[in-house]
């Protein structure tokens, strides 16, 4: 309960962001959209990385290899999230996908494609150790949101879920539901 208090708490902070950055993605060519922005980083503790590998703005002059993950950070597609034990970062997404990556994890940013207009959004993103928690925005419901495990691929609709890869390899899911008063 704590965990979608603190989830949904950051989608509130982000909420300008993401309204900004949607008409922003509706606005540009397909071409440019791609070098845009998906997300921002609304909570970081601890020792956490965020590794620029895609395609970028040449403007934003982003260095190469992990940068710290800190509040404000763009994400971009095909970046690199990493935590270490003490870590923890909450990225929340231009649709209003808020996403926690947990300690010792490592989650790959792989595609991200979002028009708030199309019924045809899509994005994959790949944990490759860890853990992470979600709540899915808008393209849960309008797309393909997918996150891939080393066991399986997960299509996502409209639900808030916690997995876990662990330490033999297997994953755990499990949904978070919110009690009722």
């Amino acid at each position: 309960m704590r965990r979608i208090a603190i989830v949904l708490f950051a989608l509130v902070l982000a909420s300008p962001f993401v309204q900004s950055q949607s008409a922003l993605a509706q606005t540009k060519p397909a071409q440019e959209t791609v070098e845009s922005p998906i997300g921002k980083v609304v909570t970081a503790e601890g020792t956490a990385t965020i590794e620029h590998t895609g395609t970028v703005p040449l403007q934003a002059a982003l260095p190469k290899g992990p940068i710290p993950a800190k509040v404000g950070e763009l994400v971009y597609r095909g970046d690199v999230v990493q935590t270490a034990a003490d870590g923890k970062v909450g990225l929340v997404f231009l649709d209003g996908t808020a996403l926690n990556v947990l300690t010792n994890a490592r989650m790959e940013l792989n595609e991200y494609v979002f028009d708030a207009n199309s019924k045809w959004n899509s994005s994959l993103f790949n944990l490759t150790k860890g853990a992470f928690t979600f709540v899915g925005g808008k393209m849960a419901k309008t797309g393909g949101l997918r996150v891939n495990t080393p066991t399986a691929t997960m299509g996502i609709r409209g639900t808030s879920a916690h997995v876990i890869i662990t330490e033999d390899g297997s994953v755990k899911f499990s949904t978070l539901v919110e009690e009722k008063q």
